[in-house]
């Protein structure tokens, strides 16, 4: 019968919790998406009509917002300036709608300020993108010269992937946050629907948290059995 180390046990206990957190936060985002999907906004306005008027309001007139297939593929495209919302975002009229739909524009809004937080993440974009995809080459040599440096190579993807999520929650929360104020200003949502934005967008951002909580415990797992491998 194998006897693990505490160290195996606790590798063990970080892929589970991981896994844990990250359905936790992939049910909740679609239980609220559900559940706002099919309560109509007060309104009466479509995500492309609330997007148009949030961009107008800030003066961003030559923001485009446009159409996109896929559930929940919504962004902002800062190179092409470019709002893409989701069909079922893009031609409803419920609460996820306007509260996607706005939070989207919340990035383009961050995007003419100069958001800091923005700024250094599109700067990361192509570091980020550069380190996973040598990483994927490397690692294949890597299993010739050993496990040693195959988890090596596993940290430094790790640690670029962290270095960008915690870059990217800020914006997300902060492009959330804009996006309430903004519902609010135009008077879209009543009290009672600001309520249900910020559950909707609530459930949103813990999708980040979580992902973010994931590769750390994914490092952690990784550190761990290199110490392993060199004792």
């Amino acid at each position: 019968m194998p006897i693990y180390g505490i160290d195996t046990i606790v590798t063990y206990l970080l892929v589970i919790i991981g896994f844990i957190i990250v359905i936790a936060a992939q049910t909740k985002i679609n239980s609220a998406y559900r559940k706002y999907k099919g309560l109509k906004a007060e309104c009466n306005l479509t995500g492309q009509e609330v997007a148009r008027r949030i961009l107008d309001k800030n003066g961003l007139h030559d923001v485009h917002v446009v159409s996109t297939k896929g559930e929940l593929t919504d962004h902002y495209d800062p190179s092409r300036k470019v709002v893409r919302l989701s069909r079922a975002i893009f031609d409803g009229t419920s609460i996820a709608s306007i509260s996607v739909a706005a939070h989207e524009c919340g990035h383009a809004i961050q995007d003419k300020d100069g958001y800091v937080f923005m700024k250094i993440r599109s700067a990361l974009v192509p570091v980020v993108n550069l380190v996973t995809y040598m990483g994927y080459f490397v690692t294949i040599f890597a299993l010739f010269a050993g496990i040693m440096m195959y988890l090596r190579i596993g940290i430094l993807i790790l640690m670029a992937t962290l270095l960008f999520q915690l870059v990217t929650l800020p914006v997300e929360l902060d492009a959330s946050k804009r996006a309430k104020q903004e519902l609010k200003d135009l008077g879209l949502v009543s009290d009672y629907e600001s309520n249900q934005v910020k559950d909707m967008l609530g459930a949103a951002a813990m999708t980040y948290v979580a992902s973010l909580l994931n590769t750390i415990l994914n490092l952690l797992r990784l550190i761990l059995l290199t110490r392993n491998d060199d004792n």
